[in-house]
């Protein structure tokens, strides 16, 4: 192992012993867990980062086997066999012969001369750098998510907990209703209509709980366990704008940082070197070879006397190869490199017209988001004061039954929806990080840091 490849693991080996502690403290802990501790968990529970973090430790070993192939190689060869033979000489009586031999020989080879073998070695060494470049994208695409399952179950919950509260509405005002009709003040269309809301409010309860049980499964397929007191962003939280404030900019460093770019620009880059390498399969080589070796033999059928004979040898030189025709083998090699090289230009301009979308749609949904939460806020509070003036007009007759239930509503709707509306924001702010290439832990912690259990 290199001394980059022990520097690279060292922190990957020692999360393990930081997710066992974790997983310790999220079991007993009764007071929740945050987003913080879920990416923890999921990172090392997790199958898919798994298999991209062991992909990458595989993809790492293609630069020490092409350097393998410009350094000295060392054989050790040997064989011992027996011959049983008859032999005849001059028409006399064949006589049987019983004849043993071994030889052995050390050979050394160091390649002087072999371009293929330097440039495959300059090859492997690009591709290791597209395998480090999509392992990044791996670990951003771990957070993002963690982020949208974790994100998902709390919004889930605001869900369930609207749709209760207006089906303790509907059931309250159902329940005036009653007493309305009964005094005379009401109608039995009030009745009813309050009965139609509270059953269509209880439908939308069943509704949402299913799908807070859909959103705690996606989150546990992640972790490997269901998690429970998810921690929810504070009311005071704040929603940062995107920092530079400018799309232009990120869409810049998007294009040139994305990691799915960076994979790209250097599959682009081996196969520059893979189409070189395919030809110079034309190009002669030239190795140094010695070979040290010994053989014995206790006789010789062929020859009517018998005699032993012990050879020891050494040998040193140039071996020299020259290809000359190999039936259109290389100039086919050739063209099919030059067609994947061409294949991986167009690979790169797509992620590249990608990570610029992706980071201008981010981009734009944090000012929307942001602008959202403010419309938002200023909805609920026209909200609760029509509830109020609706409840009150009611009471005094020149408001109708529908009216205080639209208005409730409508009041929580708005306040699911803004908390959609943040969690989403957040969201889009951390794809965007990932669209430039620059989203990382950190960014985990800063959001983890307006949560509240």
């Amino acid at each position: 192992m290199s001394a980059g490849d022990r520097i690279f693991r060292w922190p990957l080996l020692k999360w393990h012993a930081v997710e066992a502690i974790v997983l310790l403290v999220a079991s007993l802990s009764a007071q929740g867990t945050d987003l913080m501790d879920v990416y923890l968990i999921a990172r090392g529970n997790d199958p898919t980062f798994e298999a991209a973090r062991l992909g990458f430790f595989a993809a790492q070993e293609k630069s020490p086997q092409a350097l393998a192939a410009n350094l000295p190689t060392l054989n050790l060869t040997g064989n011992s066999n027996h011959t049983d033979a008859k032999s005849s000489f001059n028409d006399s009586v064949p006589v049987r012969h019983g004849v043993s031999a071994w030889t052995w020989t050390l050979q050394l080879t160091q390649p002087i001369m072999r371009p293929q073998n330097l440039l495959a070695y300059a090859e492997s060494e690009q591709l290791v750098e597209a395998a480090r470049a999509n392992f990044e994208q791996a670990e951003q695409d771990m957070i993002l998510r963690v982020a949208q399952a974790y994100f998902n179950v709390l919004i889930a919950q605001e869900s369930v907990a609207t749709a209760e509260a207006q089906l303790r509405a509907m059931e309250e005002q159902g329940v005036v209703a009653s007493r309305g009709y009964k005094s005379g003040t009401l109608s039995v269309t009030d009745v009813y209509e309050a009965k139609s809301k509270a059953e269509l409010s209880r439908a939308q309860l069943l509704a949402a709980k299913n799908d807070l049980t859909v959103k705690h499964a996606e989150l546990k397929q992640l972790t490997g366990r269901r998690l429970e007191q998810l921690a929810e962003l504070k009311p005071v939280a704040v929603i940062p704008k995107p920092a530079p404030d400018n799309a232009d900019d990120w869409v810049s460093q998007a294009q040139d940082n994305n990691p799915l770019v960076r994979a790209q620009l250097f599959s682009l880059r081996a196969a520059g070197y893979t189409v070189t390498k395919a030809q110079a399969g034309n190009l002669w080589t030239l190795d140094f070879v010695a070979s040290s070796g010994s053989n014995y033999s206790s006789g010789n059928v062929t020859m009517p006397v018998g005699y032993e004979s012990r050879i020891k040898s050494n040998v040193m030189g140039l071996q020299f190869t020259m290809p000359i025709f190999a039936g259109g083998l290389n100039r086919s090699q050739t063209r099919e490199a030059v067609f994947n090289k061409n294949k991986l230009s167009a690979q790169l301009e797509e992620a590249r017209r990608k990570a610029s979308a992706d980071a201008e749609q981010a981009y734009a949904g944090i000012l929307s988001g942001i602008a959202q939460t403010e419309a938002l806020r200023a909805a609920i509070e026209s909200g609760e004061s029509s509830v109020k003036g609706n409840q009150a007009g009611y009471k005094l007759g020149i408001r109708i039954n529908s009216d205080v239930l639209n208005a409730q509503q409508q009041l929580y709707a708005s306040r699911r929806d803004l908390v959609k509306a943040r969690y989403d924001t957040l969201l889009q702010g951390l794809k965007l990080k990932a669209a430039a290439g620059v989203l990382n832990e950190s960014d985990v912690e800063m959001i983890n840091g307006m949560l509240v259990k």
